[in-house]
């Protein structure tokens, strides 16, 4: 997924950063040398500066152990999980933003601390036919600034995000659906179809999943229930190609779209919409 710029705001220092590289892929070692608290910091915006962000990194990491009570520490600690982020080193990222919102929560940069997490988590999202353990971190980090923080900028972002995280997750239940279906799993494959009628209503992939129903009840002999699913995809999607096998496939049985309240897809529906 692509980076976007971001805005850090950390005590009255602003720094506005653009996607840039890192000087290595290995954190770099810094050898300890007591310093003032002011020399670390500005030699840490200098090497962020530069577009040196994993050296810069370490050194908002070094003014934190080594003024561990200053206000500098504080902004460092922010400072620090940006760099980490804009180097990809996602954990890293994490582990700092999360040391911030342990320690400041109720500071005013809190906002951002939960954005970064959440955006950290989305940049590494895989494609469906892998694992969606971290898709899933990403919705819940990124629901988490929407819920604490609904009027802030980031809450505006994190819902887009949110949208397309969940509609990768109802992919997923797609494709593991359409396994099942190939393989003759009926039940197994009517499980993950519901998932997405349940719980990803208003993603893109809702018309197929009530296809994918029409396709399995009728191929279970559960009629009612393959009619309800026709019925509620050519209300809601009257133009899909979806619809039009939906029909087809109805026809060729001699039966028709027909709603039953009773069924649990006419249930799910009615209570998002």
């Amino acid at each position: 997924m692509k980076k976007r710029a971001l805005l850090l705001l950390a005590g009255s220092l602003v720094v506005s950063a653009a996607l840039a590289g890192c000087s290595s892929d290995d954190k770099p070692d810094l050898a300890y040398q007591e310093q003032p608290v002011e020399e670390l910091y500005n030699a840490a915006v200098e090497k962020m500066t530069d577009g040196l962000y994993l050296d810069a990194a370490v050194r908002f990491d070094e003014v934190e152990r080594q003024h561990p009570y200053s206000i500098w520490a504080r902004r460092a600690m922010l400072m620090s999980a940006f760099s980490y982020y804009q180097s990809n080193k996602y954990d890293e990222a994490i582990l700092a933003a999360d040391r911030f919102i342990t320690l400041h929560p109720g500071n005013r940069d809190a906002p951002y601390a939960y954005y970064l997490k959440g955006v950290c988590y989305y940049e590494q999202i895989t494609d469906v036919g892998r694992d969606q353990r971290m898709t899933q971190q990403a919705l819940d980090a990124l629901n988490e600034v929407v819920r604490r923080f609904p009027n802030s900028e980031y809450a505006r972002d994190a819902r887009l995000k949110i949208d397309m995280t969940r509609d990768h997750l109802a992919g997923k239940e797609m494709e593991i659906g359409r396994y099942y279906l190939r393989r003759n799993q009926l039940v197994a494959a009517i499980n993950r179809f519901r998932n997405v009628i349940e719980k990803y209503q208003t993603t893109t992939h809702t018309p197929e999943a009530l296809h994918r129903l029409v396709e399995a009840y009728l191929s279970l002999g559960v009629t009612q229930e393959a009619q309800t699913a026709a019925a509620v995809l050519g209300y809601n999607y009257p133009g899909s190609e979806w619809y039009a096998d939906s029909y087809e496939l109805l026809t060729k049985s001699n039966l028709r779209p027909e709603e039953n309240k009773d069924s649990w897809i006419s249930r799910a529906w009615n209570s998002v919409f």
